[in-house]
């Protein structure tokens, strides 16, 4: 019969010097001291064919009793056939496995936002691309454990915006199933994505094309163009010039907002966007867009104070909201009413006209007024023209013909008589 270990007391287990020694009470149980002095459990024990040495803590943490009680519960476990070492991983892994599974959809929409913003563009787009999810899809899965959103998670928050607020719904689902998709992928979650529209929301949710098909921004109707140009140089400050700049250049609101002084070349007359520059995405080639500056418009830029790298400034710095320009737009819409007349509207909606409306008040004037070429008129609105292979192939884009269409367009938005226009009249 093996020799019985003497049972050391707490006092006596506390003086025990550097090595490993036999503590008694349990065939087994150890105290092992390193050089620094540290204590600490262990259980040395066959389990099946193989010699186990388990550690049971460190010591005074886990008291020489409660060592005894874990050295006793480790070999009863063995005795039923459990290996307590290979317990002790399976538990810390299922651990680990709960601990990542247990993401709130806030928590996983913070990771994913924090690898999807800085591909945005611009600071007002990832302000808008989050503030979107935070606003209809934090209240009802904010707090939810992301292996626990179902579809009917999902639908309920996009019901009520889905009739009503169509575009915005579509987003919403967009970056929902994006956030769900990274959830996955990091082992937070398993199974079909419930956002997902192919196969599962179409089979509930009208298709948003079917109910809210894109409606064009209330554009400026050509009649009214000469009295609004009026209305307009009547104003003073940042705004005004840059909304007679943007009419002016038939650009977008973003790009005007956007634009900086260095890419104006006066001496080549010559404004060119560069991409990325603005949440609109001119050029939409990922292209220079180049704009042919005329008499009007470098006389505008002339004008200019240079407060900063932008040719608009906002009164604090940086860039012009796009608020300020619309704002400009409704107070001359206003304005005019006050004074009798039926303000700015859209022809078709009657709604006031808005900034980027400006543009289509441009296109219609081509078509109709001139007898410009309406390929140069697409061009001049940074759209895409012809097919892919025209594309390739005819790279010219028609600088010089567009100085003139858009002095023509000047001069016809100041009620010049000596712009190069046909009358509809003459035209029949």
């Amino acid at each position: 019969m093996p020799r019985r270990a003497k049972e050391l007391s707490a006092v006596e287990v506390r003086r025990l010097g550097r090595g490993v020694h036999n503590v008694g009470g349990v065939a087994g149980l150890l105290m092992q001291v390193s050089d620094s002095g540290a204590q600490s459990w262990l259980l040395r024990v066959r389990v099946g064919d193989k010699r186990r040495e388990i550690g049971l803590g460190a010591f005074p943490e886990v008291s020489l009793a409660r060592a005894r009680e874990r050295a006793t519960e480790a070999k009863e476990s063995i005795r039923n056939g459990i290996d307590p070492v290979e317990a002790r991983k399976a538990a810390r892994s299922a651990l680990l496995t709960s601990q990542r599974q247990g993401l709130t959809f806030v928590e996983a929409f913070e990771k994913y936002a924090a690898k999807k913003l800085p591909e945005l563009r611009t600071e007002r787009y990832r302000d808008q691309w989050r503030a979107t999810v935070e606003k209809y899809a934090f209240p009802e899965l904010g707090s939810m454990l992301v292996q626990d959103i179902s579809r009917d998670d999902i639908l309920r928050v996009l019901h009520p915006i889905w009739e009503t607020r169509t575009e915005t719904a579509t987003k919403v689902r967009q970056r929902v199933e994006k956030t769900l998709d990274y959830a996955k992928a990091a082992g937070h979650r398993t199974g079909d994505n419930p956002a997902a529209w192919r196969g599962n929301l179409e089979l509930t949710l009208s298709a948003p094309s079917k109910i809210a098909p894109k409606e064009n921004y209330p554009a400026l109707q050509i009649d009214d163009a000469a009295s609004w140009w009026t209305d307009l140089r009547r104003r003073e400050g940042t705004g005004a010039t840059a909304l007679a700049f943007q009419a002016l250049t038939a650009s977008r609101t973003g790009a005007v907002r956007f634009a900086t002084w260095d890419e104006i070349d006066l001496d080549a007359r010559l404004w060119t966007i560069q991409p990325g520059r603005n949440a609109s995405k001119i050029p939409p080639t990922g292209k220079p867009h180049r704009v042919p500056l005329t008499d009007a418009m470098i006389a505008l830029l002339q004008a200019l104070p240079r407060m900063g790298e932008f040719l608009f400034t906002a009164p604090r710095g940086g860039n012009m909201s796009d608020a300020t320009l619309g704002k400009v737009m409704r107070n001359i819409h206003a304005a005019n009413q006050k004074c009798g007349g039926a303000g700015y509207v859209d022809a078709r909606t009657k709604r006031p006209a808005v900034p980027h409306g400006l543009r289509s008040c441009f296109r219609v004037w081509v078509t109709e007024r001139t007898n410009f070429d309406g390929d140069m008129a697409e061009i001049a609105l940074a759209h895409m023209v012809g097919s892919k292979v025209r594309q390739a192939y005819d790279r010219s884009d028609m600088i010089e013909k567009r100085r003139a269409m858009m002095g023509d367009w000047g001069r016809f938005l100041r009620g010049e008589n000596g712009a190069k226009v046909v009358q509809i009249e003459a035209a029949r």
